[in-house]
């Protein structure tokens, strides 16, 4: 029987609901999922959500009953999906958490939940999970599916390669092809642009967050992005906001099919979602751990800027 969990872990807020609410012989539990921090959670929603307005910017007649079906149903998958990766990967790097400052109180570490009941609770979330899925399209299910795939391997990634944001990429901007097949029926270069610019994304704020471990991660064999643009962050990063402009600029001028106004508006989402990323470089110190952190945690602010352009352009085209 595990003891009460009370301790709070190194990057939640002190006021976080789940230590505040939450029953103590839960929280365990739910800090596995990382709902005591919900940053996470935003990253891997907001791609689903890019993947819906995308569908309906391309065909504005996808907007409709299915699409805002759509929007609240990837919203509660990608918290629970969000959840079990998190509980995969904690269940697979038990050893490695332990020997890191930021990760020793995590629950398996810190011995107030065993792999056994991890594993039950992994189990649990991917089932409520999997309820919503059968409810889209063929399409979407199988891609639902496929999804695990990426899943399982990201906490592997980090013993082999010095790019495990690369497949955290792959996981977490899944959601856009699955949430644009859901509601438009298919695949095109539209979604795989966007999903590719995605996952640049995710390795520039992942890099970011990778910079609070440095010096743990040398020490225990942890490979990232951090370690390998270490001599020179800030110049490696903005290769990769130049790389996402120029993937998700085609993508968007080619659905706007030489329509102006769209043009514009989807133009002006990259300028500022590129402007934001930018402002992150100009304050980044990778030295500062709660500097590190916080910018990390303004990726939110990017992904939620470009969401409301593209929701723009497409009540403006569904309302002319």
């Amino acid at each position: 029987m595990h003891k009460f969990f009370n301790d709070r872990l190194i990057d939640a807020q002190s006021n976080n609901w789940v230590d505040l609410y939450i029953p103590r012989g839960l929280r365990p539990f739910f800090k596995l999922s990382r709902l005591d921090r919900p940053i996470g959670s935003w990253l891997l929603i907001i791609p689903c959500w890019w993947g819906v307005f995308l569908s309906t910017n391309v065909d504005p007649n996808q907007l409709n009953g299915n699409s805002l079906y759509l929007l609240i149903a990837c919203s509660i998958g990608g918290l629970l999906m969000r959840g079990a990766g998190c509980t995969w990967n904690d269940i697979t790097d038990a050893k490695l958490d332990a020997k890191v400052l930021r990760t020793k109180n995590r629950p398996i570490p810190a011995g107030h939940v065993s792999k056994s009941q991890a594993f039950l609770w992994l189990i649990l979330q991917c089932g409520l999970a999997l309820g919503i899925l059968v409810t889209f399209n063929r399409l979407a299910i199988i891609l639902g599916f496929l999804s695990l795939i990426t899943v399982v391997i990201y906490p592997f990634a980090k013993r082999f390669t010095y790019w495990p944001q690369f497949f955290l990429g792959l996981s977490f901007n899944w959601g856009i092809l699955l949430a644009y097949a859901a509601n438009s029926g298919t695949l095109d270069y539209f979604c795989i642009g966007l999903y590719i610019s995605a996952i640049a994304w995710t390795i520039f704020y992942d890099t970011i967050y990778s910079f609070q471990d440095l010096d743990d991660d040398k020490e225990v064999g942890i490979r990232s992005t951090g370690i390998l643009f270490e001599a020179n962050p800030k110049q490696y990063l903005s290769m990769f906001i130049a790389f996402i402009i120029m993937t998700i600029g085609p993508v968007f001028y080619f659905l706007s099919n030489g329509d102006l106004i769209q043009i514009f508006i989807l133009s002006s989402g990259i300028f500022f979602f590129s402007l934001h990323l930018m402002f992150q470089l100009l304050k980044l110190d990778i030295r500062n751990r709660e500097g590190c952190l916080e910018t990390f945690k303004s990726n939110r602010t990017a992904g939620l800027i470009l969401t409301v352009f593209m929701m723009l352009a497409t009540l403006i085209e569904f309302f002319r």
